[in-house]
This record gives C-alpha cells, sequence and structure tokens, in this order.
C-alpha cells in the first residue's frame, strides 16, 4: 500500500532560513510533536546521507535519512522502521517576503503493516500541517 499527502504552510522568512530551519535534524523535537529526541547517527552539519533515529513519542524508532538537499529549494528524507517506509520532501518557493513550502509524504506497509501504514495516511496531514505551523512560530517567533 503506497499513499500519498501533500500539505502547504507558509512561513514568514526567506527560503534558505526556512531551509535551514527544518533541514536540520537535531531541531525537529522542537516543532515535531511525535519526536521526543533525536539520535544521530552522523555528525556536522545537515547533508545528503545524514543519518539519525527518530525517537517518537509512541516508541517507534524509525531510522532516517536525507535524500535530496538542494538548499534552498528542496529537501527530502526517508525513515524505516519494522514494516512501515515513509518518505517526505519539502519544497521550498519564495512569497513575497516569506516562503510556501509544500511537504509531500509517502507511506508504504508490506505484510501486517499495510493497515497501520493506512490508518497513519489518514492522520498525516493534520500531523504535517500542524508541524510546519509550529515550525514557522518557532522560527519567527510568533
Amino acid at each position: 500500500m503506497r499513499s500519498v499527502t501533500t500539505v502547504r504552510v507558509r512561513f514568514a522568512a526567506p527560503p534558505d532560513v526556512v531551509f535551514d530551519h527544518l533541514a536540520d535534524p537535531r531541531r525537529r523535537p522542537e516543532w515535531q510533536s511525535s519526536l521526543r529526541a533525536v539520535e544521530m547517527l552522523d555528525e556536522g552539519a545537515p547533508r545528503l546521507g545524514m543519518r539519525w533515529i527518530d525517537k517518537t513519542s509512541v516508541g517507534a524508532a524509525p531510522t532516517m535519512e536525507i535524500t535530496r538537499f538542494e538548499r534552498p529549494r528542496a529537501w527530502s528524507e526517508s525513515g524505516a522502521w519494522r514494516g512501515i517506509t515513509a518518505e517526505l520532501d519539502l519544497a521550498f518557493t519564495p512569497d513575497g517576503d516569506g516562503t510556501m513550502v509544500a511537504a509531500e509524504f509517502r507511506l508504504t506497509g508490506t505484510g501486517p503493516w499495510t493497515l497501520p501504514a493506512i490508518g497513519l495516511t489518514r492522520l498525516a496531514p493534520l500531523g504535517i500541517r500542524g508541524d510546519l505551523r509550529r515550525a514557522a512560530r518557532s522560527l519567527t517567533g510568533r
């Protein structure tokens, strides 16, 4: 099972600033509601191929990797945990004095993980939109 979800959120900052804020896995717990912590597997500045483990509030611990890093236009990650894989693509487009971020999310479940993946796919737009709005607020202090 594979499904695609797209969400758009406007940030009141230029694309390079928004990109740097969203592309750094270490900052994710500040704005991603499902995360308790991030365990870095690679050190240094965010870059293509950087890996980490998301420590989620529900106990899942997917291994994540940056799969696209084109500052300040596009950034992608992929993650896998048990029979579920997820991909998130972010596109950054100038929008007046701010940035429109388009997030495309794909989730795949295999075997006994197909039904949980369907449930997560239905909840994903609300979670992604809420997290991006939280990131926009944390970036501007509003």
